[in-house]
């Protein structure tokens, strides 16, 4: 069985992926006549002209650690963001857009807990992985009566075996 390496979430590693979503650096700027911050345009949805984007809420249940990974899916027609609700650090597990995918194509990251993640479109990844607590999650994605959802599933000879040490 393959070993997944579980990497610290950056915006720069996780680019080919999609965009890390997090209140960094200074606000973009000010609203509410200056009571409150804005971090603005943290990640854009990508959306074809079929659907349209709803916002959700997600709530994962714990999942402890180590974890294999035999199924991965992607969103070929629009972008899906899980923006947490919780300040609780998750796994994100994904490989890069196309039409197959392997698990030794796949990379680990994991959250700070204050991090949400934004897959572009057609980015394969792995189901919500929250292995310290339940979640919750805001979930922007695309709805529409063709789907918008691939899965692949790997045998227990191919898939990856998941840890943090």
């Amino acid at each position: 069985m393959n070993k997944l390496a579980v990497s610290p979430l950056t915006q720069d590693d996780f680019a080919p992926f999609g965009d890390v979503i997090e209140a960094r650096g200074e606000p973009s700027f000010t609203i509410n006549n200056g009571l409150a911050d804005r971090f603005h345009a943290l990640a854009r949805v990508q959306m074809d002209d079929q659907g349209e984007t709803v916002i959700s809420l997600v709530h994962s249940r714990r999942q402890p650690l180590p974890h294999q990974v035999t199924v991965v899916e992607r969103h070929p027609l629009a972008s899906q963001a899980f923006i947490p609700c919780d300040d609780t650090p998750f796994v994100v597990v994904v490989g890069k857009a196309g039409e197959s995918i392997s698990p030794s194509g796949l990379q680990a990251f994991i959250s700070n807990g204050a991090q949400g993640i934004n897959y572009h479109a057609g980015t394969w990844h792995g189901l919500l992985l929250t292995p310290y607590a339940e979640m919750r999650f805001i979930c922007v994605d695309r709805e529409s009566a063709t789907g918008n959802c691939e899965q692949r599933f790997f045998s227990d000879v191919q898939a990856c075996f998941l840890d943090l040490d």
